[in-house]
């Protein structure tokens, strides 16, 4: 015979199940209705010709993103963030390279907040992301081991360097630039600026896939 309260633990258990299935159908179907997304991101960090200064390490201080749309061949958005260095600065040849300046960079966000941008803003846990090269993503890597900052990507990452290489027969693996001229594509805005080499790439993965040689992991 059943007891009271042997009928409420059920009903609440029954309910807890019902809600536990609920919420993995929600994101099921979540998933489903982005699956055609991709975010294409690139980053630039502080450097110098040659080692850095004393104390100094290579930081984030600016992340592009560029929304790309496999199902429709479109670039639906861009993206620029900007992160302020806690342990290096921008020097005159990173300026010179990127156009960034200490001055602007001052005024950018914590890594550590920049990343939980990317994941509450742009779904980057969620959505599959790709990068010329693995640089990029071993930059978060490092950065975020460095810091303790919540790593704000998914394991699904293509590095298009290799994809785009291997699409075209190439011998070596083309920077950007290089690519872009392969595939006959112009170079849009300025090389080593984040939003505007995202922006790019992403153009170069709307090219793999028109040819049928995307394939994101």
């Amino acid at each position: 015979m059943e007891t009271g309260a042997q009928g409420e633990q059920d009903e609440r258990s029954e309910r807890g199940g019902r809600s536990e299935q609920s919420g993995r159908s929600e994101q099921g179907e979540q998933r489903r209705h982005i699956d055609h997304l991709l975010n294409v991101v690139d980053v630039e960090a502080t450097c110098w010709d040659g080692q850095p200064p004393p104390g100094q390490v290579s930081e984030i201080i600016e992340i592009g993103l560029t929304v790309v749309d496999l199902r429709a061949g479109r670039r639906p958005a861009r993206h620029r963030l900007l992160v302020r260095p806690a342990r290096s600065e921008v020097s005159p040849f990173c300026t010179e390279l990127t156009g960034l300046t200490q001055a602007e960079v001052d005024g950018g966000l914590p890594f550590a907040e920049a990343c939980r941008v990317l994941a509450a803003e742009h779904r980057t846990g969620l959505l599959p992301w790709a990068s010329w090269g693995d640089y990029d993503r071993h930059q978060f890597i490092r950065q975020c081991r460095a810091t303790g900052a919540e790593y704000p990507f998914g394991q699904r990452h293509t590095n298009a360097k290799i994809t785009f290489t291997a699409a075209y027969g190439l011998r070596r693996r083309p920077g950007m630039a290089q690519a872009l001229e392969v595939a006959g594509l112009p170079l849009e805005g300025r090389h080593h600026r984040g939003d505007d080499d995202a922006w790019n790439i992403a153009a170069l993965v709307l090219d793999l896939a028109g040819r049928g040689d995307w394939a994101a992991e």
